[in-house]
Order: C-alpha cells, then sequence, then structure tokens
C-alpha cells in the first residue's frame, strides 16, 4: 500500500536530532581513542574505547542519508522540483561555502599546529588557506589548496544524492506507485538492498577506500545513495513500515548478535578470521555479518522511533529542527577547540571529557542564538531568517 498522508513524520525529526546529538559523543570520542587517527588526539588514549565506537560507526552516517531520503520522498509532492532544488541548494551549498571558507579553518589550524607544521598566528594562517596558490602545506593540498569541507562531507554528497533523485523522480515515482513494489512483502525487499550492499562491499569496498572527498569515493557512494533511495521509497510504502516497526525487537537482537560477533572477531575469538582474503567462504561470512549489522541497526532505530516517536511533537521539537544544521556546521570545530585549549592542563579524562562536551553544546548553543538572529548569518548556515522563522512555518525537510 503505498503512502497517501506525506504530512510531517516526528520521528523523522526526532531521530535526525538524536542522530546528530550522537556524532557530537562520536567525535568527542575520536580525540579519546587509540590507534585512530583524527585532527588532534589526547596524550590519553584508549583503546577499549573501539568497542564502543564501533557500535554506531558502521551505521550512523547512513541512518542520516536513510532520513534525508525519507524526508525528501514525503516532501516531493508538494513543492514542484525546481522550487524544491532551489530550497535545497540554498540551504545546503551556500553553508557548504561558508563551513569551507570560515567554520573549517580551526580545525585545520589546530591540528597543523599539534603537528608543529606551522606557528602560532590564526590570522596569517586563514589568509594562506584561503588563498588558491598557497604554498603552506604543500602535502595537504588538494586541487583546490588548502580548503577542505571535513566533517561537513555530508552536506555535498546529500546535495549531489538530493539531485539525482529529482531529475530521476518521474522513475522512481512511478516505481513507487507500481503494484509488484506496493504488494511486494518487506522481507523481500530487505533481501534486495541486503544482496546490492554486499556486491558494492565485495566489488568496491577494497578499491576504494573512504575518502569524503566526493570524486573517488566510490564505495561510499554505493553504500550512502542505496540507503538514500531506500529510505525514499520505503516513506512511501506504509506495508513495509508497518512491518518494520512490528520487527523492531527483532531487529534490534539480531543487530546485537551481530555486533557482539564483530567485537569478537576483532579481538582474535575466531581462528579463521585470517583466512579472509584466501578463503572465499570466510570473506562471504565476514561480509555478510558487516552488512547485516549495518541493516539491522538501522532497522531497529527506525522501528523504535515509529513506535515511540510518531506522535510526539512539542516545542522542543520545532527549535531542533532549526537548530540542526547549525549545530552540526559548529560541532567539530567547537570539539577541537576546546580540546586545543584544554589539553596543555593535562587534566584527567573524568575532568576534561565533561568540560570539552559542555564546552562543544554550550558554543553550539550559543552560537545557533546568535545565529538565528542575524539575517546574514541565517543565510550562511542555511536557515530561515528571523522574519520568516517567526511568521509562518514552512514544512519543507531539507536534511
Amino acid at each position: 500500500m503505498t503512502r497517501t498522508d506525506t504530512g510531517r513524520r516526528y520521528e523523522l525529526d526526532w531521530l535526525r536530532t538524536l542522530a546528530f546529538a550522537l556524532l557530537i559523543l562520536y567525535h568527542i570520542g575520536m580525540y579519546y581513542v587509540a590507534d585512530w587517527g583524527w585532527h588532534i588526539k589526547s596524550e590519553q588514549t584508549f583503546k577499549g574505547l573501539q568497542e564502543l565506537m564501533i557500535l554506531t560507526n558502521p551505521w550512523r552516517m547512513s541512518l542520516l542519508f536513510l532520513l534525508a531520503g525519507m524526508a525528501l520522498s514525503l516532501v516531493l509532492p508538494r513543492i514542484s522540483r525546481l522550487k524544491l532544488l532551489g530550497l535545497r541548494s540554498k540551504r545546503l551549498l551556500i553553508p557548504l561555502l561558508f563551513t569551507m571558507f570560515v567554520v573549517v579553518v580551526p580545525q585545520v589550524y589546530y591540528e597543523a599546529l599539534s603537528q608543529q607544521l606551522i606557528q602560532p598566528g590564526y590570522l596569517e594562517f586563514w589568509w594562506q588557506y584561503v588563498s588558491p596558490v598557497t604554498g603552506l602545506l604543500p602535502d595537504h593540498h588538494s586541487p583546490i589548496g588548502l580548503l577542505t569541507w571535513n566533517h561537513a562531507w555530508f552536506i555535498p554528497y546529500l546535495w549531489c544524492y538530493s539531485l539525482l533523485v529529482l531529475l530521476c523522480y518521474p522513475l522512481l515515482n512511478l516505481v513507487s506507485q507500481s503494484s509488484l513494489l506496493q504488494q511486494l512483502p518487506g522481507r523481500y525487499a530487505l533481501a534486495l538492498v541486503f544482496g546490492l550492499m554486499f556486491w558494492a562491499w565485495w566489488m568496491l569496498k577494497a578499491d576504494f577506500p573512504s575518502t569524503h572527498a566526493l570524486v573517488d569515493d566510490w564505495y561510499n557512494h554505493a553504500k550512502y545513495f542505496l540507503v538514500f533511495i531506500a529510505g525514499f521509497l520505503l516513506a512511501r510504502q506504509d506495508l513495509w513500515w508497518q512491518q518494520l516497526v512490528a520487527g523492531r525487537r527483532l531487529w534490534l537482537v539480531l543487530a546485537l548478535c551481530c555486533y557482539c560477533l564483530i567485537v569478537a572477531e576483532r579481538n582474535d575469538v575466531f581462528v579463521v578470521s585470517a583466512q579472509f582474503d584466501t578463503s572465499v567462504w570466510v570473506k562471504t561470512l565476514f561480509g555478510a555479518v558487516l552488512i547485516a549489522n549495518h541493516w539491522l541497526w538501522l532497522l531497529a532505530v527506525l522501528g523504535y522511533g515509529g513506535a515511540y516517536l510518531a506522535k510526539t511533537n512539542s516545542p522542543l521539537l520545532r527549535y531542533c529542527n532549526d537548530a540542526v544544521l547549525p549545530w552540526y556546521i559548529l560541532h567539530q570545530t567547537l570539539i577541537i577547540v576546546c580540546a586545543a585549549w584544554l589539553k596543555p592542563l593535562a587534566m584527567p579524562v573524568a575532568i576534561e571529557f565533561p568540560l570539552v562536551l559542555a564546552g562543544t553544546v554550550a558554543g553550539c548553543w550559543l552560537g545557533y542564538e546568535v545565529i538565528r538572529r542575524s539575517a546574514v548569518l541565517s543565510w550562511c548556515f542555511g536557515i530561515k531568517p528571523p522574519v520568516r522563522r517567526f511568521v509562518c512555518q514552512v514544512e519543507t525537510q531539507t536534511l
């Protein structure tokens, strides 16, 4: 049964907000986790933190793409494709440029400073950073010099996937309304996306490691665009959604089982894992567990969100809907700045971690309060200007 109600889905708003909140904790964890590279690292790192972080690492960004695909699917019947492209471009591309030229700069500065590649002097560094012909840090150059989007890579990927869906919307709309898809049991749809992602993992993962550089990130594109399309179709199929919510306990149990298997393999519990490169069967089993872990967590999160958050609207949620993009843009820079300032004090982690978290949250909150009161900053961060925000409520879900 194709979904005919295209009204706001509050569970999607809540899940998007919670996913971005989780992202803050995850990126603070990157400062403390051992053996995983990041922009700056604490002197106190913990290998055991890896096991906690891989609980969400395989699927946390996929959840955002899945929710974005569902949101785009629900809003398309109410807004023309051309207008929606304009809205999404304004909401995503302008903040992306502002992020690259302004917000991300402290991340690059403190990373280079921590590696003793530059001398202190932020303004001088910024001028070199935005210059397309700079000779500073030549080993860190891309085709556009030192300019980078760092954690904001999600924004250009989302814009490109949205553009592809808008261009192919007549075909996708036809598919979503076809009797074959409407009558297809959810388990077969799930088997299909499992199979497609397994194929992408088998064919692309080894040759195209993650870069987040857009132009050469083919395994990530195969994974995230598949998730985006799956979200687009899921939003229009009530039968699948009902089955997903009804099976939420099963998804959670199976997801925890997959997670336990992954942790066990990481700790050399299985002797056969050493045969990954030589045995097709071992590689197949390994890949099947990874793909199942990825999708089962997504199903569990969506299932519990659909069961408990669908009817929950509140002023807090409305606030979060506007705040989520500025918070996302600001959070990693604030984490790095707070950590860099606190690092020389050599505090115990039990004291330093809450301070980094509090500083990041306070900075995001204060930053958003300033941004939403300024027409120029609202434009730079992709949110409605003050007059429009308080006069009318626009129901588009564009992130």
